[in-house]
């Protein structure tokens, strides 16, 4: 204490000393330190906030399980694409990875990709034709992965340029290839990776190819923050960061409400859609469809659905307007009735298919059918030589809106006579694994693992978007070979739905090799996929986007893909 009282004095003297020497007179005393108050602030990270439903993952693009906004929205901002979407939807070369893109030969089918010789991983390693082949390689041999049909007809890929040139040769002409190769992902952190493709990108990203990078992830907290990718090659983000927020609908409104969110993206129900819409003109709304569409899979795969009047007395059971209200709960995809196999209902061109009458419960008529099939219902339950009508109904765990649905679904089905077994696994076990399950193409006995349970009627979200005919194939085409049946052999599943049809099969590869108009395909087939009663689509999903203040270089963004693609280009505006 004494030494300090010595210190403090000689301060005093070389003040007092200072001040005598000049005409300037001494500083004020405060209370915070000389250093900080001679220094500049440091400059605030320009920041743009956005309120979604839920950061969770899995992120992988190409897997069925992952489908959801926040997917759609991360791989837009941190992984490169061949083509991306314009704003009418059309296919455009991606000039910020590519050089050209362009079938070089029709004899064999060859397409020749060139890559930009300065595109890179955010770790250094060149974006290359290894990252090509591990891609096409895991859409062709990987269950529960998104519209895999283009890449089934690729038989071979072939190097140049170092790696920076790709020669992809077709077993078939593909007119939708364009839509091949988004989302490219980095196949020297993957390829060895724990999990192997089922564990890709399950909790993060390795490694990015886009303006942005994350900075950190909080599922605790709800939010993840991007920040620019200082290795991105191209345009840098105009924005420092990025924050995706999760909320639930009262929060997302007043996040917006006090400018604490420049624009929300959330799959709202009447009410929530209400709490936007009572935040007046400073708030615009417009609904962004979805790339996926609700469904209702009536699985034919070993079990009691394999039965055709089996599986058309379950579908004159089912209340297809209930299962829709309930999924939609009076939001924007109640105005996206799926009322068609292939098309989907944002899409133009669309026109309603399903048969006049098509999901209204007939009693009757299932009871006939139920009869017909040997069964007989005593004390209120349908049995077969002694043995109880139960059909597994699965859900991907607790998401919404399908397990809701899946309830929905259960109860009507026990309320007329047959017992059900729920299941809400998790989304990567139930795609990559119960619906993957081998199916005996000769028998009607279970194959494969019979430990394992089979999944009789699934409420899943299938995608749509890019090529109707590659959608078409992907949801009810065979794998190659496999629509040539060998008595009691297993095969693991072409589709979630388990269908393959020899007599519809010739008309689904027409149509995705371009012999045929998709429109003459779609005349014919259209009729004979509603009345096999294997896939009932509901609706498509959409979300509200609503947009506040702050924001400036947001556009709703190219169909099916939201406002994200253009996120380089955001800045903060001034409220």
């Amino acid at each position: 204490m004494r030494g300090s009282g010595k210190a403090a004095a000689l301060v005093t003297v070389l003040l007092t000393a200072l001040a005598a020497c000049t005409s300037t007179p001494p500083p004020p005393v405060v209370t915070s330190p000389v250093a900080q108050s001679s220094s500049p602030a440091a400059p605030t990270a320009s920041q743009i906030v956005i309120g979604v439903d839920d950061i969770a993952g899995g992120y992988n693009p190409h897997n069925l399980a992952d489908q959801s906004t926040i997917t759609t929205a991360l791989s837009q901002m941190l992984l490169p694409s061949v083509f991306r979407p314009d704003a009418n939807g059309e296919n455009q070369l991606d000039t910020t990875l590519m050089r050209s893109a362009e079938v070089t030969s029709t004899d064999p089918f060859t397409v020749t990709y060139l890559i930009r010789q300065d595109a890179s991983w955010s770790d250094g390693a060149p974006i290359a034709v290894e990252d090509f082949v591990y891609l096409a390689e895991a859409m062709r041999d990987q269950p529960g992965v998104v519209q895999p049909a283009g890449y089934r007809l690729i038989s071979n890929i072939q190097p140049s340029e170092g790696g920076k040139g790709v020669q992809v040769t077709f077993s078939e002409p593909y007119p939708g290839w364009q839509t091949l190769f988004s989302n490219l992902l980095p196949q020297h952190l993957l390829k060895d990776a724990p999990g192997g493709w089922q564990g890709a990108l399950q909790d993060s990203f390795p490694a990015y190819g886009g303006p942005f990078s994350i900075k950190t992830r909080d599922n605790a907290r709800g939010e993840i923050i991007l920040e620019r990718n200082e290795r991105y090659w191209d345009k840098p983000a105009a924005v420092d960061q990025i924050v995706l927020r999760r909320s639930d609908a009262t929060g997302l409104a007043g996040a917006l409400r006090s400018g604490n969110d420049q624009f929300v993206m959330s799959r709202t129900d009447s009410a929530g859609l209400n709490q936007f819409q009572v935040l007046g003109p400073s708030v615009q709304l417009s609904t962004v469809a979805s790339p996926r569409v609700a469904e209702v899979l009536l699985r034919p795969a070993n079990g009691p659905l394999v039965d055709d009047q089996v599986r058309e007395a379950v579908s004159a059971i089912i209340d297809r307007n209930k299962l829709i209200d309930e999924g939609t709960g009076g939001g924007p995809s109640a105005g996206l009735r799926a009322d068609a196999q292939v098309r989907w209902p944002s899409q133009a061109g669309y026109a309603p298919t399903i048969p006049a009458g098509y999901g209204v419960p007939d009693p009757a008529k299932a009871e006939s059918l139920l009869t017909a099939a040997g069964y007989v219902k005593e004390a209120g339950i349908w049995r077969k030589d002694g043995r109880a009508l139960t059909l597994v109904v699965a859900s991907p765990g607790q998401q919404e809106p399908y397990a809701s649905m899946a309830k929905e679904l259960s109860n009507q089905l026990i309320a007329a006579g047959i017992q059900v077994n729920t299941l809400n696994a998790q989304p990567r076990d139930l795609f990559a694994n119960l619906l993957a399950l081998p199916v005996s193409q000769g028998s009607t006995a279970p194959t494969g693992n019979t430990n394992a349970v089979g999944v009789d009627i699934a409420v899943v979200p299938l995608p749509v978007g890019g090529d109707a005919a590659t959608v078409l194939a992907s949801t009810f085409g065979c794998r190659p070979g496999q629509s040539t049946p060998s008595a009691n052999v297993a095969v693991i599943p072409a589709n979630p739905a388990a269908v393959c049809d020899e007599n519809l099969q010739t008309t689904i590869e027409e149509a995705l090799t371009g012999e045929k108009p998709l429109t003459d395909a779609l005349a014919e087939l259209e009729p004979k996929l509603w009345a096999q009663h294997t896939v009932l689509p509901l609706f498509q999903l959409a979300d509200t986007l609503a947009t506040g203040q702050g924001i400036s270089g947001m556009t709703a963004g190219p169909p099916l893909l939201g406002p994200f693609s253009e996120a380089v280009n955001w800045t903060r505006s001034p409220r």
